[in-house]
């Protein structure tokens, strides 16, 4: 049966700007992509993002080039290998698994054989400002079971201290998107340890990372821009003690499952990240969360509108989408 193929890019104003330590943001550019069958219709979407080189227009023509293979019937298989991993892939793997549980009837918790959807705590994101204003930020936020703080290497441990002081019962993830070297680092073990920092993600530059391996870190170093799929983990599990799994650096579901069971294997923790999206990118992302050991998928928490029936954040918990919303069948 022959199938449509729609790619698009939406764009979803924030609530207020998201800063870290490469920009800041007050949307969220997104590319969606819907593939129909029959009277079946699956949607997927992925957040191109400049770090990898990646662009709204990159993505969309990327996108293209493999309409005949889509819409021609090829499946998940056949896109591993006609795409490399990234926000191209990943839009339409997703958007794969979602047209797959329609037309069978069953969600994709089923499909992959994993456990059903819950709600779970997801880190709420204190993003780069002034000491002082992060800590009112934090207050707001110090319910939640889990803060993750935005830093760069400008005056990182006065900005985790009083992000600390203002949320003394949250679990914290510190992330400096890969703004400190060598001595910065050095420097910041002390102040982890007094902040009680739980994880420390991709402080310092991957491609400039080699000296981990012969580094003892006061607390887990969390890989991200790192690592992107199952193959980069011979190297990573020598400089990391957990990996970030995300649906857009492994160009989709299909290859994020792969990724999380093979950091396992090694023995790695688990952590489950996104970029700043709706719950499209959310939903299938839940799927690795319920697996990990930290989450971190408040993303459509900072926009103004979400897509209706998403994801629903209550007091530092994520709630699955509603019944009908991507892959998830059931009320």
């Amino acid at each position: 049966m022959s199938r449509t193929f729609h790619a698009q890019h939406d764009c979803f104003p924030l609530t207020r700007p998201f800063r870290i330590a490469r920009g800041t943001k007050s949307a969220a550019d997104l590319v969606t992509v819907t593939i129909g069958e029959g009277d079946s219709t699956g949607r997927g979407e992925a957040a191109p993002y400049p770090r990898y080189g990646e662009t709204i227009d990159g993505t969309l023509a990327a996108i293209e080039q493999i309409r005949p293979l889509i819409e021609q019937g090829g499946g998940r298989t056949e896109l591993l290998e006609a795409l490399p991993a990234g926000a191209a892939r990943n839009a339409i793997d997703c958007a794969l698994w979602d047209l797959e549980a329609k037309r069978s009837g069953r969600d994709v918790a089923a499909l992959i054989g994993g456990p059903a959807l819950q709600a779970i705590p997801t880190a709420m994101t204190v993003v780069i400002d002034t000491p002082d204003a992060m800590a009112r930020e934090a207050a707001m936020l110090a319910h939640a079971p889990v803060l993750k703080v935005k830093v760069d290497a400008n005056d990182p441990a006065a900005q985790i201290l009083a992000v600390r002081a203002a949320a003394p019962r949250s679990d914290l993830i510190v992330d400096p998107n890969e703004s400190w070297d060598r001595a910065v680092m050095e420097a910041m073990q002390s102040v982890l340890v007094e902040a009680r920092v739980g994880l420390l993600e991709q402080p310092v530059p991957a491609g400039s990372d080699e000296w981990l391996e012969d580094f003892t870190p006061a607390v887990p170093i969390c890989a991200d821009e790192s690592v992107h799929v199952a193959a980069d983990l011979a190297v990573v599990a020598r400089r990391y003690q957990a990996v970030n799994v995300k649906l857009d650096k492994t160009g989709g579901l299909t290859a994020a499952l792969e990724l999380a069971r093979e950091a396992r294997v090694r023995g790695l923790g688990l952590m489950t990240g996104c970029m700043v999206s709706s719950s499209l990118s959310i939903a299938p992302a839940l799927h690795i969360a319920i697996l990990s050991d930290f989450v971190d998928l408040d993303g459509p928490l900072w926009l103004r509108e979400d897509r209706p029936g998403g994801v629903r954040g209550d007091g530092g918990f994520i709630h699955p989408p509603a019944a009908g919303f991507w892959g998830n069948l059931q009320a």
